[in-house]
């Protein structure tokens, strides 16, 4: 859209990922709406800003949704949650945006391949494929960024680096292709995708793509001690134990229980959430942040390169 500033609504600008998108979308001829359900949930630096309003409305709220529609051009969703917001508020955004005439919409993906995970091995991956039915039936254009796991989790979130033990765990095989991309890259390709009236259904980019076992030899090399490879058991039994996991916890509207970070590795490890069409360079050179460099800064060590 040259010479015309796009003019975008960005849901979840209060989250993590949401005020990186809004930041990243500031750097280009945009202006910026922030939807948010109560005033004073965003970032004080963010709704300051001249280029950004912040527009009030609940998701139960079909009219004010409309109004906050107006004149956008794009719609980025960046909340986070379980089937009342994944399903249920998306479902409300689309049916706004649809509406008030917006062309293109963002939904909440950021993720690994969800589309050909096995039902039953990934509630959060089941409700973003879930939603994809409704926006693709919608009439307007929509663009899934599928970016595999954030590389930030790599840090203690996600155990799959045992940093005290000098371990890498792996499940079935140490040589599966991991995607990884850290928030800040994903944030920045959302940006690029939001402005770019031509992007597909799905743009895929992977900040890094490792395997447990060059984790480990990296690990090895940022902290001079050897770091070795774990089996922790097979994607199945894996599985096996987050479907128990998930009986024996709380029902709860928490995206990340212990049993969804397993189900995570499930999908990773057992391949069928890797990706397969990986497009780093859609937008022109962009220097991507790797896992080696995610380690090393939480080690407080320079990367090797």
């Amino acid at each position: 859209m040259s010479g015309m500033t796009t003019a975008v609504l960005v849901a979840g600008a209060s989250g993590d990922l949401g005020g990186r998108v809004v930041r990243e979308l500031l750097r280009h001829d945009t202006t910026v709406r922030v939807l948010t359900r109560q005033a004073g949930a965003v970032a004080p630096g963010l709704a300051e800003q001249d280029r950004v309003e912040v527009v009030v409305a609940a998701y139960d709220e079909p009219a004010a949704l409309r109004r906050a529609m107006q004149d956008v051009d794009v719609v980025v969703s960046a909340i986070s949650g379980t089937r009342s917001v994944i399903v249920d508020a998306q479902r409300a955004l689309l049916a706004a945006a649809v509406d008030a005439g917006v062309q293109r919409f963002i939904p909440s993906d950021y993720a690994a391949d969800y589309r050909s995970v096995t039902p039953g091995t990934n509630r959060n991956f089941e409700l973003r494929r879930e939603f994809a039915a409704a926006v693709d039936a919608a009439p307007l254009r929509a663009t899934s960024v599928l970016n595999g796991a954030f590389a930030d989790m790599l840090t203690g979130q996600a155990p799959l680096v045992l940093f005290d033990r000098q371990r890498v765990l792996f499940w079935s095989s140490p040589d599966q292709v991991l995607d990884f991309t850290t928030k800040d890259d994903v944030a920045w390709v959302t940006a690029q995708v939001a402005l770019d009236p031509d992007a597909p259904r799905v743009v895929e980019v992977a900040g890094d793509r490792v395997t447990s076992r060059s984790i480990a030899d990296t690990m090895s090399r940022l902290t001079g001690t050897p770091f070795r490879l774990q089996w922790a058991g097979t994607a199945g039994t894996l599985s096996a134990m987050a479907r128990v996991g998930r009986r024996l916890s709380r029902p709860s509207d928490e995206p990340f229980p212990a049993w969804q970070g397993m189900q995570y590795f499930v999908s990773m490890f057992s391949g069928e959430a890797e990706l397969h069409h990986v497009a780093n360079d859609r937008y022109g050179a962009h220097p991507w942040t790797t896992v080696e460099d995610v380690l090393a800064a939480h080690l407080g060590v320079l990367p090797a390169r």
